[in-house]
Parts: structure tokens; C-alpha cells; sequence
């Protein structure tokens, strides 16, 4: 039987009276429309949305035949914004972060259904899939995955865990070895921050006299995790010669030391982690292909925070909490700036921008004004209404605006911002005139980052090769 097919939707990121409100809409019908009213689809009972405030709609594209969802403001009183700029009708892209009052939903291509059941404060409608690993916080995406590792974690699999910089990698490996029931430690090393000269003795380990210096036998990591987990972090960054011999240790289950004579016998189990393209460092000599078949039995994913925004609220609860805070509520003008953000550097910043504002507050509640300076300077200009240039010939009486004129597509963006996607050619090219700099990149489109982040996973480009 196949399996049903996922819908498209809304997810709820904010509100301030989100427990009245859906965790997500699935979009049931071709068109449905978003208000105060109970009569629209999607009901936000505020003061601030209009009683019939936007449509949103499907369209065919006639050239792919694929469907896609605009959003329409139906001429509200507040209007609708969609990533910080007012808009009056926009083809609705992944992740696209649209407010209407003080709501604020992200939209999803598909999938949207397994969301409804997860809750912006934790709760959950029925149970978590994941009843053992609870280290990692968040909604249905994270659910879905403490539930994979807890169902390969007592297996006999290499794990190979991706994801960005800062997302949780380690906090993976860990839950991994704690449920694999192994008796031995967990051994971790990063490969990109030890010296390539000096990575095969930590691995490996070394005899005395095996090199000037080494005055005492020293066991590596290798030896150490015997009958336990082998952490390699970055092992992307891992030199071919090493790669090589770690090859043999899973191959033969043997380990020689640096100056040994003879193999010493282990049982390890290897996952290691990499925000590298495996497969394309393969093709280009940097990987070997038989190591990453050793070591690929088994994947996890882990997406960036820019595509889980909601779990910001729980995550930044979660942080004043781990840093004496519990109490501690954000304002309303304070979430609404951690959802703008898309965190380049994932829950490792997040975390970093709560221990600051507990630091730095000693009142009841953190505000824009205890936003890192990062943030801060991405937050201006959001929600900017759109200036009418008056010519000076003409008398200023002379110039009305149209109703929608406020709402106009892209209205609160950058004065050179371009209408449409570049081709795969032009952001490739802006990639190498600016190194990978998706901001300089976005500048120079007069587009956010987020926007540029749709369009490398669109083309599937990776940001590393221009960096």
C-alpha cells in the first residue's frame, strides 16, 4: 500500500497565546484563508488580525507541473509580513516565516501533518516516540530522531552523524554510546583540531622510543575505547595515510601502536560526525570510498536551527533553566528577534545568547536590549513600511496610495532587492566573488541569509567549496 502523501502547511513558531492556537495547519483544501473570524481555516483570536486577513492558495506551475502555495493579504489593517518585510501577494518557499498580528508560522513543503501533535512549550498530544534519549530538546523532528538512535544505539552499527557546526553532533554520539549498552568509555577526538602529524599517535598510541620524545608507552583512543565507542568528530578533516589505518583497525579489529611489533586485539564501535560531503570528497580523492562504506552503515541527520525555529522557545527556556533561571520569561519583542535570526552557528549560538542575557539581566525577563550585537543589527529595518518618494513637481496632495500599496511585494526590503531566485550559474558565481559569504551574498541580492540558504539546498551547493 502507498504510503499517503505528505501535505503542506503552516507551523506555528510564536504567539502570545499559542496554547489557543494548532501547533501546525495542514492545508486541506486548495484555498483557505487566515483571520480572527472562526469562520477561516486558520483562527487567530487577536485584536491585531483582521477579521479576514490573508489567502493563501495553490497554483500549478505550468512549465514543472508542480504545485506550489502563494500568500495574499486581503488589504488588512496591520498587514502581512513574511521574513520581516511587508508583502501584499509572495510564492510561498520553505521555511518562509510569515506573521500575521503577533503570530508567526513558518511554512512547510511537506510533512507539515507530523507536527501537529508537538506543542511550543514541550507538551505533546498522545507520547514522544523517544522514551529513553530526552538529551536532545525540541518538537517532531528531534522526537523522530532521539527515536531512530534509540532504536540503532544497542545495534552493532557505525553511525556516521551530519550535520553544522554547533547542532549537537556530540550530544549524539553520547546518547549513542550510553544506550548501546557497551561496557568500555566513550573515547573522543576531533580530527580537524589536532595537527595531522600529531593524529595518528593519539589514535594509535605509540612505544617507548618510537619517536624522539616518546619516553613512555601511551595507548591511544583506539585502545582506550576498547569495548566501548569510538567518537571521531570532523572526520571529514582526517588525512588519507590515517584514514588508511583506521581501515585496517575495523577491517582486522587490530590496533599497532607506533613502534609496536606486534597487533593488539580491539572491540570498538566507531561513529563519528562531519558537516562535509562524504560522497563528493570521495569522488575528489579527499575520502576513501572504502572507509566511508566501513563507517555508513547507518545515518543521522541533523537539521540546522534555521529549519527547526520551533524549537527556539523550548531551547531558550531550556538554557535560562541550565543557567539558574527557570523563572526567567522572554518577552514577546525578544522572540520575535530569535526567530528573525538564522543562526549560522545553530544551538551552540542560541545557547551562548541565553547564558549572556541571564548574565546580564537581574530582572524577571529578558528584552531586545540583552540581544547579542549579531542580532541586534539583523533586526533593523524589520518591519520597515516602504517610503512613497514624492517628486518635487509634484504638489504632494496630488499623490495617493493605493490601498495595498503598503503590502506590495517585498516592501520593507532592501532597495536592490531582486524579484526571483538567481539561476544555479549566478549564486555560484556570487559564491566565489565573495568566498562563501552568504551574507555578502545577500547583501548584494538585497536578500536575508535564510533566503540564500533556500536557494543553495535547492541547487545543492555546498558552501565549503568556496570557502
Amino acid at each position: 500500500m502507498p504510503a499517503p502523501k505528505e501535505r503542506s502547511g503552516l507551523v506555528l513558531l510564536h504567539a502570545p497565546n499559542f496554547e489557543q492556537l494548532s501547533p501546525a495547519y495542514v492545508f486541506v483544501s486548495p484555498e483557505l484563508t487566515i483571520g480572527r473570524d472562526a469562520s477561516n481555516l486558520i483562527c487567530v483570536p487577536e485584536q491585531a488580525v483582521s477579521r479576514q486577513h490573508a489567502r493563501i492558495y495553490s497554483r500549478i506551475d505550468p512549465t514543472t507541473s508542480r504545485e506550489g502555495w502563494v500568500l495574499q493579504d486581503l488589504g488588512s489593517r496591520n498587514g502581512t509580513m513574511v521574513d520581516g518585510a511587508y508583502v501584499g501577494e509572495i510564492e510561498l518557499e520553505p521555511n518562509h516565516e510569515i506573521r500575521v498580528g503577533d503570530a508567526i508560522f513558518k511554512f512547510v513543503e511537506a510533512g507539515v501533518e507530523k507536527c501537529e501533535a508537538y506543542r511550543l512549550d514541550g507538551r505533546v498530544a498522545g507520547e514522544r516516540k523517544a522514551k529513553l534519549f530526552t538529551d536532545l530538546v525540541g518538537g517532531a523532528q528531534i522526537d523522530h530522531i532521539a527515536a531512530d538512535i534509540e532504536r540503532i544505539a544497542p545495534k552493532e552499527l557505525s553511525a556516521v552523524i551530519l550535520g553544522e557546526t554547533g547542532t549537537g553532533k556530540e550530544v549524539i554520539a553520547r546518547g549513542i554510546h550510553r544506550l548501546s549498552g557497551r561496557k568500555g568509555s566513550l573515547q573522543a577526538i576531533n580530527c580537524a583540531a589536532i595537527p595531522h602529524n600529531l593524529l595518528e599517535s593519539e589514535l594509535f598510541g605509540y612505544r617507548r622510543g618510537a619517536f624522539s620524545g616518546a619516553d613512555r608507552d601511551k595507548p591511544g583512543l583506539i585502545k582506550l575505547a576498547d569495548q566501548g565507542t569510538l567518537f571521531l568528530d570532523e572526520i571529514g578533516d582526517m588525512p588519507l595515510d590515517a584514514q588508511a589505518k583506521l581501515l585496517r583497525v575495523l577491517q582486522s579489529r587490530e590496533v599497532f601502536p607506533l613502534g609496536a611489533t606486534t597487533p593488539e586485539r580491539v572491540d570498538i564501535r566507531v561513529v563519528c560526525a562531519t558537516h562535509r560531503d562524504l560522497y563528493q570528497y570521495v569522488k575528489e580523492g579527499k575520502f576513501r570510498g572504502d572507509l566511508l562504506a566501513r563507517l555508513n552503515e547507518h545515518v543521522v541527520r541533523l537539521p540546522p536551527l534555521r529549519e527547526r525555529k520551533e524549537d527556539i522557545l523550548l531551547l531558550a527556556r531550556s538554557f535560562g533553566a541550565r543557567y539558574g533561571r527557570p523563572d526567567l520569561s522572554l518577552s514577546f519583542s525578544f522572540i520575535v528577534a530569535l526567530l528573525h535570526y538564522d543562526w549560522p552557528f545553530n544551538v551552540r549560538e542560541l545557547e551562548s545568547c541565553i547564558k549572556r542575557g541571564v548574565a546580564l539581566t537581574d530582572g524577571a525577563q529578558l528584552d531586545t536590549v540583552h540581544l547579542p550585537d549579531a542580532i541586534s543589527e539583523h533586526m533593523k529595518g524589520y518591519g520597515e513600511r516602504p517610503r512613497v518618494v514624492v517628486p518635487s513637481k509634484v504638489p504632494a496632495a496630488s499623490i495617493s496610495a493605493s490601498p495595498g500599496s503598503a503590502f506590495a511585494p517585498g516592501a520593507g526590503s532592501p532597495a536592490n532587492a531582486r524579484r526571483g531566485a538567481p539561476t544555479e550559474e549566478e549564486l555560484r558565481a556570487l559564491l566565489q566573488r565573495h568566498r562563501g559569504n552568504v551574507a555578502a551574498v545577500g547583501r548584494e541580492l538585497g536578500k536575508e541569509r535564510m533566503q540564500v540558504h533556500r536557494w543553495l539546498k535547492r541547487y545543492s551547493i555546498d558552501l565549503d567549496d568556496y570557502r
